[in-house]
């Protein structure tokens, strides 16, 4: 039992991708998940070490989640660590701007998807030979504060919290840990606009500080090698400078 096993979701670039790298290099087998093969399968190609797959799948849509994860235990026998990363943003409008359409498909990535993966991983640790694993949530700072415009995003976010919460007690019978890691202003695609200036709470439009995706990592990193008698819950990595603290 010394091959470990991780499943990264929205593992074709950004925090992803940096974490994908992290855990090879820390001796994990990768399943790397994303709506593009071409993506994952690029980002696989390049890991460290031998063994790793790409799996293209919407975590969105019950169909292909079962699929992935019939997927996992076919070719390695049992999973190790969820990464529950996939999410992306909605429209910057207020709440009476919003379609359902969008409401929708935000909840259906951010949500309904880690709650697919959640159940999918959570039935393979309790089953495997030796039983258990960990899931780790992204949360994102906003689950915690919310930008302005952004009801959707905030709102699945904070949801996340309660899923955590949820699995970590439901998981002590069955050694399945889980933790969240809260994120905030990594560079990648999703914070670009960062830089040139974003929406503050008082109307004005700011630059943000940005930190080094790879410190994500490694903070991935030490809550994956953790033993099963220990959990890292919430842990929070953000760019020292950003506007959290005092948010508003």
């Amino acid at each position: 039992m010394n091959q470990k096993i991780a499943l990264i979701t929205g593992a074709g670039s950004g925090v992803g991708l940096a974490c994908a790298h992290r855990l090879a290099k820390d001796g994990f087998t990768l399943v790397l998940t994303g709506r593009q093969q071409d993506k994952i399968d690029a980002a696989c190609a390049a890991l460290d070490g031998q063994g790793h797959i790409a799996v293209a799948a919407d975590v969105g849509v019950e169909a292909e989640v079962d699929a992935l994860f019939e997927r996992v235990e076919t070719t390695f026998g049992r999973l190790d660590l969820l990464f529950n990363n996939a999410g992306r943003n909605g429209p910057a409008v207020e709440v009476d701007a919003l379609s359902i359409a969008e409401w929708n498909d935000i909840v259906a990535t951010n949500l309904t998807g880690s709650f697919l993966c959640a159940r999918a991983a959570f039935a393979l640790m309790k089953r495997q030979s030796p039983k258990g694993g960990r899931i780790i949530n992204n949360g994102s700072i906003s689950a915690h504060v919310p930008r302005p415009l952004s009801v959707p995003y905030t709102a699945t976010k904070h949801a996340i919290t309660g899923l955590t919460r949820a699995l970590s007690l439901d998981g002590r019978a069955h050694d399945i840990a889980c933790g969240q890691i809260d994120i905030g202003n990594a560079a990648s695609e999703m914070t670009e606009r960062m830089k040139e200036g974003i929406l503050q709470p008082n109307g004005s439009h700011m630059s943000e500080p940005r930190m080094d995706v790879n410190d994500v990592a490694e903070t991935l990193s030490y809550m994956a090698k953790l033993s099963l008698d220990s959990n890292a819950m919430f842990v929070t990595v953000m760019a020292t400078k950003m506007p959290f603290v005092g948010r508003g």
